[in-house]
């Protein structure tokens, strides 16, 4: 079973990475945010991702959308924190089959990684009730922005500048400013402090 681990603080993919290998599991690269994920699973092609959710330059959210859309059956597996609703169910939304809770033990994780490998679907007990309520009231992140915008957003809302925003995103600044003018047209915002509340509110960013 070929594992890519996803998560923004060493000592955490060390952590899991001790825990998959103790139980035989092969972990073939670990990233620390969406973006280097996207790159390192084109190229070492795993089986079953395991991502964080909250995390720089690409959150796991949108990072898991985009890694469903391109290697059609790979299985992501949500670590977080959090057990928000929101989180919860917009990582499932984007494509994810499994949501853990970071302080769950060791085991949870082999049952985790062992249910998703079988083609089932994983989900903390102490998220259930929330995966449940959510059936009976649906939830959808903002559809407003594209992909692309929400990129650019996220990177908003962590500081960045549009300079430092066009060199991530490998475009030109004037492009970045047309995204940020259409953001805030389209969400009817007019400051960085109030897209950066947008943000934490819809899982592109937190406060950590």
């Amino acid at each position: 079973m070929k594992i890519l681990l996803v998560d923004d603080h060493k000592m955490m993919r060390d952590g899991l990475r001790a825990i998959l290998e103790n139980e035989g599991m092969q972990v073939v690269g670990e990233a620390a945010n969406g973006r280097e994920a996207i790159e390192l699973a084109r190229r070492v092609r795993p089986e079953i991702v395991v991502m964080d959710i909250s995390m720089p330059e690409l959150n796991g959210i949108d990072a898991t959308r985009r890694l469903v859309a391109e290697l059609p059956g790979i299985k992501v597996i949500g670590l977080s924190v959090n057990a928000d609703r929101r989180y919860v169910v917009a990582m499932f939304e984007a494509g994810a089959v499994g949501y853990l809770l970071k302080n769950s033990a060791s085991e949870e994780l082999m049952q985790a990684v062992r249910a998703v490998a079988g083609d089932l679907t994983y989900v903390s007990p102490s998220v259930a009730a929330v995966v449940v309520d959510s059936r009976a009231t649906p939830h959808s992140q903002d559809r407003r922005l594209s992909p692309r915008e929400r990129e650019v957003l996220q990177l908003l809302a962590e500081g960045k500048s549009s300079k430092e925003i066009a060199t991530s995103l490998n475009v030109a600044v004037p492009t970045v400013e047309t995204h940020r003018r259409q953001i805030m047209d389209k969400l009817n915002l007019r400051t960085i402090a109030e897209l950066t509340k947008h943000a934490i509110r819809e899982g592109l960013t937190s406060l950590d």
